[in-house]
């Protein structure tokens, strides 16, 4: 019989799961960053400044929040997983 590996093995590769977490923290960045350039960068919009703001505050409060969630899925370790789960 052939020596291949099962579709369990192939799925787990770590290359794409390592590609994957720098790629969503790359896009909180580039949240956070277009808040503050709508924010304080004089960029030239039709829109005014409050509605800028407002935007641009949910941008970076949005980019925080997922953060969050990608830094808890993607970044502890499995013990403190396991621990967050039993509470």
């Amino acid at each position: 019989m052939l020596n291949r590996p099962t579709t369990e093995e192939r799925l787990n590769q770590t290359a794409p799961k390592l590609l994957l977490r720098y790629f969503l923290l790359f896009m909180t960045i580039v949240y956070m960053g277009l808040g503050v350039c709508l924010w304080v960068a004089p960029i030239p919009l039709n829109l005014t400044m409050s509605t800028r703001r407002i935007l641009g505050g949910v941008f970076v409060v949005y980019g925080i929040i997922r953060f969050v969630r990608i830094y808890r899925e993607h970044f502890q370790n499995s013990s403190s997983k396991h621990e967050r789960t039993i509470r």
